[in-house]
């Protein structure tokens, strides 16, 4: 490896004056922004329904699938706890530095969008992420500091014969390339020339390239996306959990970063990457609200149906949706194990909720029959 012939991007003549083809990532960044705009639109009509809700529910899938991507898998509960707590929720449970400190990381990223980003601020994430000074690596861990001297290195394989997937630029000069970062930083956010969409993916991957600290870097890196994404958006509120996305697709976020932090400085195979990726997270966040606004147009039309506690249970149920809201219709057999009624109950309670129109009976008959809310 010599000066004339770059291996990695930050070996490249101009690092970092990255570029990118505008035209091919056009309709792409098209969709991104409308998909937003509808998503911002319909934050208002969720509010006072269970926005709380949501809004702890979508921070608390960020900051789980964020660690879920590097390997970690964080105590769900302790987490939920920790953001309840400082959302104003009433959900008692119990915490622990690290759970505190990640969920004080996430709300600073989020709710702190118009603070600026320094040094200083992000020693103190690093402080949160590791609370307790221990990473994931076996040595001790150096928190709220940048790395020291040795090569920063993404390996994988055998000891002796080890894969190099990544090596970040030296420790020498790393607090004059980390500030020429956060200066852009601050400076892009009143460039009228770069799409906020497009801004959080060059943040993206410019921080993770230089790989600033020991442990945690990737993990900092998906929470400064958060900020730069909350800072276009000009509001805290998170209805999209990005990092969620990124973890369906783990083994293409790693390629793609390997391949563009190999190659030139025209780095738009990664922001097409990023940008569906970010589509993905919208559309899914789009759904979800959908889910809450039926949610409350179905329980308004059916205030005064005195119906049964069990019934509204599953009734909930359904109207939630995901992945346990039986989205193919759900079964007598399946209504009384919700309920935890007899056969003989389920099959009153169904017939009693298809009278009131609550259900409606799916195509199909005996024991495959099914039923679905109603339209409302």
């Amino acid at each position: 490896m010599t000066p004339s012939s770059p291996f990695w991007i930050w070996q490249q003549p101009g690092w970092p004056t990255f570029h990118w083809n505008s035209q091919h990532l056009a309709g792409l960044l098209r969709e991104c922004v409308e998909t937003q705009g509808l998503l911002l639109g319909r934050a208002g009509a969720v509010a006072g329904l269970e926005a709380g809700k949501d809004l702890l529910d979508t921070l608390l899938q960020n900051i789980v699938t964020s660690s879920a991507i590097e390997g970690e898998q964080l105590n769900v509960e302790s987490v939920r706890s920790s953001l309840a707590r400082r959302l104003g929720i009433e959900e008692p449970g119990p915490t622990s530095p690290r759970s505190e400190g990640l969920a004080e990381l996430m709300l600073d990223a989020t709710a702190g969008h118009d603070h600026p980003l320094d040094q200083q601020r992000l020693y103190r994430w690093h402080r949160w992420l590791f609370p307790e000074s221990t990473g994931v690596l076996t040595a001790p861990l150096a928190v709220g500091e940048l790395r020291d001297a040795a090569a920063m290195q993404v390996i994988s394989g055998r000891i002796d014969k080890p894969t190099v997937h990544f090596e970040a630029p030296p420790r020498a000069g790393l607090e004059v390339q980390l500030e020429q970062f956060l200066d852009w930083f601050q400076a892009s956010r009143s460039d009228d020339q770069l799409d906020p969409l497009l801004r959080a993916g060059v943040a993206h991957f410019w921080f993770v390239t230089l790989h600033p600290f020991a442990d945690g870097n990737g993990r900092l890196t998906r929470a400064l996306t958060d900020l730069a994404l909350a800072q276009g958006e000009r509001q805290a509120i998170r209805l999209y959990a990005m990092s969620a996305s990124i973890l369906e697709d783990r083994v293409g976020y790693y390629r793609v970063l390997e391949r563009s932090q190999k190659g030139s400085l025209d780095i738009t195979e990664w922001l097409h990457w990023f940008l569906t990726t970010l589509l993905r997270s919208l559309e899914q966040a789009l759904l979800r609200i959908d889910r809450v606004l039926n949610k409350a147009r179905f329980w308004q039309a059916h205030r005064a149906d005195g119906l049964l506690p069990e019934q509204v249970k599953v009734l909930n149920r359904l109207l939630d949706g995901g992945p346990k809201g039986f989205e193919d219709g759900i079964s007598a057999s399946q209504y009384q194990t919700v309920a935890k009624v007899s056969k003989a109950t389920a099959t009153r309670h169904l017939a009693d909720l298809q009278a009131k129109s609550c259900l409606v009976r799916l195509p199909g008959g005996g024991r495959s029959t099914r039923y679905a809310v109603c339209p409302a």
